[in-house]
């Protein structure tokens, strides 16, 4: 992209997708916090975030299984090698955001351009389930696929470009979501278990 591309006050997303050959679960969230936030170069980096802490307890029964050994940051080689054991794919919903406000909160962003889902679903060809994590991920999603909302929690069933998919909908693993951390495991777990990869 050449830079005169970009828009004003916008702001591109910093991070390749993260799409493992065998990726058979899609996860989108909205768009990455700004890089003073991150404790890796990787997806949910904010130590604020929970979603390392969320997979280390339905996968292993331990919170802290993703952190580094002092317990500050995470481990960014073994969750890449947890996802790809699992076939998790991760990217977000939005290419290019414009902060409304100087802030990590979704509330505050302003999507200017999004993901391609049909060359995104073209490079994962097992994908079977996409799951959005949070209220931004998941609008963002429907301006882009003929669905029905799925209530947090749940799935509903959409076709694209002729491939049956799962959409589940996901409570947000930010702390600024009103919900205990054992709660989002649960919902978490759930899933995982329809899907068969627990």
């Amino acid at each position: 992209m050449r830079l005169e591309e970009l828009s004003v006050n916008g702001e591109l997303h910093p991070l390749e997708p993260f799409f493992p050959a065998n990726a058979c679960l899609l996860m989108l969230g909205s768009f990455p916090p700004k890089r003073e936030r991150w404790k890796m170069e990787f997806y949910y980096p904010n130590f604020q975030n929970d979603m390392w802490r969320i997979f280390g307890c339905v996968f292993f029964n331990d919170k802290d299984y993703f952190l580094t050994s002092d317990h500050k940051s995470f481990c960014e080689e073994r969750i890449r090698s947890f996802l790809v054991e699992k076939g998790i794919a991760l990217s977000d919903t939005a290419r290019e955001v414009v902060r409304l406000k100087d802030n990590a909160s979704d509330k505050y962003l302003e999507v200017v351009r999004t993901i391609d889902i049909h060359s995104v679903l073209k490079e994962l060809p097992d994908c079977l389930a996409i799951v959005t994590t949070g209220q931004k991920a998941t609008e963002t999603l429907l301006t882009l696929v003929d669905a029905v909302p799925p209530a947090v929690g749940c799935c509903t069933e959409f076709m694209c470009d002729g491939r049956l998919l799962s959409f589940y909908r996901m409570p947000s693993s930010s702390r600024a979501y009103p919900k205990p951390l054992e709660e989002k495991v649960a919902v978490y777990r759930k899933m995982f278990e329809e899907l068969n990869m627990i």
